[in-house]
Formats: C-alpha cells, structure tokens, sequence
C-alpha cells in the first residue's frame, strides 16, 4: 500500500460500496480528477461484500438496484443474488480505480479553516481535502444481543454479515436469530441445503410475495440492444415502487390493501392454527420494513424451519433456551439482528468545526438539511445518510439525486471556497420530517424499529415522501441554505 502523507484533493470520498463508487464516478465523468476513495477492507463492495449468507439477496428489483448511468443489462433474476451484485460493483468500480485505495482506513478527520480544510488521519498517513464525503453506509456495524453462556456454545456461531463458511447445513440443527430481511432469506435457503432450522423471533414480520423469476435469454437480448426498452422497464419498475409510499401512510386505502395483501399471502401459505398464529404481525403494517419472499413460508410449512415466537435467553452447551422456557438442541446459531443504523460508524471521528464531533450533533438521533449536510461540518456531504433511506423504493435512486447535488455544490463554490448549511436550515428540515412522518405507520402505537432513534423515538433514517420527490427538491445544491465564502488558495493550512 502506497503511503499517503502529504497527499491533497480537492474531493475526499470514505467507502466504496454502492455510495461512495457512485459518487466517483458520477465526478469523473463530470471532470473533477482530483479525488480519492477510501475504503478500509481489502476490495470494494460493501454490505455486498461482507453479507455472503446462504440466499443473500436483494429486495429491490435488478434493473432498479443499479446505478442509471452503469446499467446492467444482463441481471440473471428479476432479484439478483448477493453474489451478482458484487461482481457488479467490481466492475463499476474499474473506472475509478486509479482513485481507490483499498486497506485504508479512516482513523480520524478534522475540519481546519482554509484552502486544505478537511485534516484527515489514516493507516496510511494523513490527506488534507478540500471537501469531505462520507459514504461508509449505513449496514456496517452488526448488532449482536448480549446472551448469557454463549461462550459455553461448542457449535459455530456467526452473524449473517459475517458469515461462516464453515457452518455445514446439511443434517444440521441450526438456529437464526431473527425474522428480518436477512433471516426471511437464510432460513429456507438453509432448509434447501439440508437444514433443521429454529427460527428464534420476537416479533413476527409483515411479508408480501416477492415474485421473483429469471430473465430469460431473449429479454437479456433485447435490453442490450435497445436501451430505449431497457430505460422504460428501469423507469416502469421505479414509477411503480414509488407509488407505494401512500401504502406506509396511516389511514389510507392504499395501507389498508397493503395489509389484506400481507395477510392473503399468510393464509394461503400456512394452515391455521399455532404456527399461522405465531406468525401473525401484532404491529402495524409498514411499521418496519415489510419484507418479500417467496419461500420464507413454505421452508415453515414444510416442517423443516420450525417457529419459536420469542427471543433466545441463555445458552448452556448445544442448549439454547427462549423466553418461552423452550429449550432447543443446536449445533449451529446464527443471528440475523441486523446493524446498528443510528449513525454511520465514524461519527465519532469525524470533527466539525469548533471541536464537536458528528456524533455528539446527533446525540438525540441524526437530522441535517437536505439529508446529506450538517450545520457545524462545512464542506462536508454524506450520502445514504439521516433520512436518506426508504420502506418503499431503491436506495440507489435516492443516492443518484445526492450525487447530483454533491456535483451541483462542487459547481457552485469554487475550488478553496468553503460552504456550510446554516443551522436554522437544518433544524426546519428536520421539522418538515417529524411532521410528514407523523402520519406514517412508522410512528404507529407500540411500533419499534430500526427507522427511529432508540432514545427519542423520532424516525432517523427513512425519507417520508416518494424518491421523485427527493430528488427534484434536493437534487441540487440550495446556496441560499448555506453561508458561502471565498477562501484564497494561497492561505495557510
């Protein structure tokens, strides 16, 4: 690995997931040359890379999960796996990879005054950038619950972002903690494989059809030689999600037929009766993500993934013993309990301006103008950041508007200038989203989930409003939200 010290750019850009290649390379083709992408593991990717679980894959239409300005016209499914999307980020980022540094991690940046602003400590040396870009996502960090006598556990054990390859399902007793989008797809791709698996679950998910299929060869085809074909079905797929968000709005047709939808797909899978019973959402539809799958319900009713309606409380040996007083045998756990999404991972080593850290800003959960800046950090964007996410559509859509307005600010201060969102800019933002998400079922009565802040209960991560929405207000840099000032190149760092 090349030492970096002394390096400047103008543009620095941590990770190198779906945000942070996008952002390079939406900057190389507008013309800015003078940027880096940081990236701490040893190749890029992302949650791509590190979720390697048996069916890991997307839930989010291909031809939508993928960048417009990369298009892939060979997606094998409708929903491709893990492993397609990786090699598809691989390839994206062989345009930029004179600008990725791969092994290097971010261990501290700090905003200084002047034409070097941004003071960047890493395992390679310190960068100084004109501008900051955080893009390390929000899937990083796995949650793992805290469970007595696991040590004691003789079998693997492994979270789903941080999968074992070791783990042999077949003829295996193997128990998932969690009923998330990871778990819906583990379990019966563990069931396929030979698997006797014990679902430990608190709480029962909403799941609606995912209608997934392959692309035959002759749509393949057709979608390289017409691009025209190609933009349509990508826009068809994007207008019909979008439509969706009046389904996660409280009170609305479009809600009520959201649930008579999830709990059809219930009835016609499982029998009634206890399992039925225990997989029966006692929350609101649309409260957490509501999930797609296909085989999630047939993997319970064939017998060979068993239900157990509560949490996992103590372990002794192979033992594993539930809320319920159930105790269970297992030769493998496994735990799908997702990420801790309250704030990107290096909040606490990003430093703003007069000393506080991008962590202590959002002491009481994430807020920011825009959903990309904060008052305090100046020169800084971050992509997939507060509010930024959504229960409805593609990530990737919201990102593509970020980009635009990261290459709109680029545009609009000139190199050495600094910008800043003012702080009664983003504290109206953040206003504006309490009030708009005050409607939604992600707010319902006795609703919990990884969208809101565990401290404040205000929503933290998801957008309430469709992505068109997003991204003809905030696809562009607002200078009249920001203060904006000329600093001369020759001033001292």
């Amino acid at each position: 690995m090349t030492g970096l010290d002394g390096t400047h750019v103008r543009v620095l850009v941590v990770g190198a997931g779906f945000a942070g290649l996008g952002a390079a390379i939406r900057m190389r083709r507008s013309g800015e040359d003078s940027f880096l992408v940081l990236e701490q593991a040893d190749e890029v990717g992302g949650t791509w890379r590190d979720n390697t679980y048996p069916g890991v894959a997307c839930d989010v239409p291909s031809h939508l999960y993928s960048f417009s300005f990369a298009p892939k016209s060979d997606w094998k499914r409708r929903f491709a796996g893990g492993e397609e999307i990786r090699q598809y980020l691989r390839s994206c980022a062989e345009e930029v990879a004179e600008h990725i540094r791969c092994g290097t991690r971010l261990l501290s940046a700090e905003w200084r005054q002047g034409p070097r602003s941004w003071k960047v400590t890493t395992n390679a040396g310190t960068i100084t950038a004109g501008a900051l870009v955080l893009a390390s996502g929000r899937f990083s960090r796995p949650a793992l619950p805290t469970l007595p006598g696991l040590v004691t556990f003789p079998g693997r054990v492994c979270h789903t972002a941080r999968w074992d390859p070791r783990i042999v399902p077949e003829g295996a007793r193997i128990g998932v903690v969690g009923s998330g989008a990871s778990a819906v797809q583990a379990v019966p791709a563990l069931v396929g494989r030979g698997a006797q698996v014990t679902v430990f679950q608190r709480s029962a998910p909403w799941i609606l059809p995912k209608h997934d299929a392959a692309y035959g060869t002759a749509e393949q085809s057709v979608f390289a030689a017409d691009d025209d074909v190609r933009r349509d079905h990508r826009a068809e797929i994007f207008d019909e999600l979008d439509s969706a968000f009046e389904a996660r709005v409280l009170g609305s047709t479009a809600h009520t037929e959201l649930r008579r939808r999830a709990q059809d797909h219930l009835r016609r899978s499982i029998p009634a009766g206890p399992v039925r019973e225990a997989l029966t959402p006692a929350d609101e539809v649309g409260c957490r993500r509501v999930l797609l799958s296909d085989d999630f319900y047939p993997a319970v009713a064939s017998g060979a993934a068993a239900v157990e309606p509560s949490a996992p409380l103590a372990v002794q040996g192979r033992a594993v013993r539930a809320a319920s007083g159930r105790t269970y045998e297992l030769d493998a756990l496994v735990f799908a309990t997702g990420f801790d999404a309250s704030r990107p991972a290096i909040a606490s080593s990003i430093v703003g301006r007069g000393g506080e850290t991008l962590a202590e800003h959002w002491a009481d959960g994430m807020t920011s103008y825009g959903s990309t800046s904060v008052s305090g950090f100046p020169n800084c964007i971050i992509l997939g950041g507060p509010h930024a996410a959504l229960g409805h559509n593609s990530a990737v859509a919201m990102l593509e508007a970020q980009f635009d307005q990261l290459l709109s600010a680029l545009a609009s201060v000139p190199a050495g200038g600094v910008w800043e969102v003012r702080a009664e800019a983003e504290k109206a933002y953040t206003a504006m989203i309490d009030e708009r998400a005050a409607s939604t079922a992600w707010v319902s009565p006795g609703c919990r989930s990884w969208y809101r802040h565990g401290g404040t209960g205000r929503v933290t991560l998801l957008w309430p409003g469709t992505a068109q929405e997003y991204r003809r207000r905030f696809g562009v840099f607002h200078p009249e939200q920001h203060t904006i000032e000329q600093v001369a190149l020759g001033s001292s760092c």
